[in-house]
C-alpha cells in the first residue's frame, strides 16, 4: 500500500478544493516544488499532482510548476488534469514524468487510452471520478451515464498501470474514503485501484492496513496532511509494517 501526497495545482499555487469546486478553494503553498520537497524529505515515496486548470481547459495549464516540481524532487510523479493527446503524454513522460492519469479521454476516446497504453507501458492510468455513483468528466463538470466499475472494466487487458478511483462527493471534506465503493471497483477488475477522495484521519490509515485491503495499490491524501490530521511519520510507519508483514 503507497500513501501517495497530493498537490493540486490551481493558478500555479498548491492547493485544495471541497467536492471539486474551484470557487471552494484553499490556498495551502504557493511554491509546488517546496511542497513537493517537504513530501519528499517525510518518507514518501511517490508525489500524487493534479492540475486543476487543465482538467477544464482540457489541455496543461500549470505546466511551469508541474515542471519545477519535477526539477526539484527524486520520487516518482503521477500527472493528471487535462492530458488528452498521445502527444501531450509523449510530452510529459519526456520530461520525467513517472505516469500520467488520464481521466476525460478514458470516457470519451477510450481507444485513445488504450494505445497509450501499448506504447508507454506501465506509465498510463486512468483517472475514474464518479459521484453517486456515475463518471464525472471534463473537471467533474459534467456527468456521464457511465458507471465506475463499466468504464474500469473496458480497459481490462490494455496495459493500463492503475485506476485512481475518487468518490467526489467525499473529496476535501474530511468524511472518510469512500471503502464499499472503492473496494467493489477493486474486485470488478485486475487493474491496480488507487483509492482517493475524502482520507480523513490515522483510521483511514489503519483501515488501509486490514487484509482485505491489501488488493488495492494505495491511497492518496490531500487536505488531511495540510492540516496534519495525519502524521506522516506514522502513517508511513504503519504502512510499513502492514507490507512486511
Amino acid at each position: 500500500m503507497i500513501l501517495f501526497p497530493a498537490i493540486d495545482l490551481k493558478d500555479g499555487q498548491c492547493v485544495r478544493l471541497k467536492l471539486g469546486d474551484m470557487a471552494q478553494a484553499t490556498v495551502f503553498n504557493d511554491d509546488p516544488a517546496a511542497q513537493a520537497r517537504a513530501f519528499e524529505s517525510q518518507g514518501f515515496e511517490y508525489l500524487h499532482v493534479v492540475d486543476l486548470n487543465g482538467a477544464f481547459a482540457g489541455e496543461s495549464v500549470n505546466g511551469a510548476a508541474v515542471e519545477a516540481i519535477l526539477k526539484a524532487v527524486k520520487f516518482p510523479v503521477q500527472l493528471g488534469g487535462g492530458i488528452r493527446t498521445i502527444a501531450h503524454i509523449e510530452s510529459w513522460l519526456a520530461k520525467g514524468l513517472a505516469r500520467v492519469i488520464l481521466g476525460t479521454v478514458a470516457v470519451r476516446d477510450p481507444e485513445l487510452v488504450r494505445e497509450a497504453a501499448r506504447l508507454f507501458p506501465g506509465q498510463v492510468a486512468v483517472g475514474i471520478d464518479a459521484r453517486g455513483g456515475r463518471v464525472a468528466v471534463e473537471g467533474w463538470a459534467e456527468t456521464s451515464e457511465l458507471t465506475a466499475i463499466e468504464l474500469g472494466q473496458r480497459f481490462e487487458g490494455a496495459g493500463v498501470a492503475a485506476i485512481i478511483y475518487t468518490d467526489i462527493d467525499r473529496d476535501g471534506v474530511l468524511k472518510g474514503i469512500n471503502w464499499p465503493s472503492t473496494l467493489e471497483l477493486a474486485r470488478a477488475v485486475s487493474i491496480p485501484v488507487i483509492a482517493s477522495g475524502g482520507l480523513a484521519s490515522m483510521d483511514d490509515i489503519r483501515t488501509m492496513t486490514l487484509p482485505e485491503y491489501q488488493l488495492l495499490e494505495g491511497a492518496i491524501s490531500g487536505r488531511a496532511l495540510y492540516d496534519g490530521r495525519i502524521d506522516s511519520r506514522e502513517a508511513l510507519a504503519l504502512l510499513k509494517q502492514a507490507r512486511a508483514a
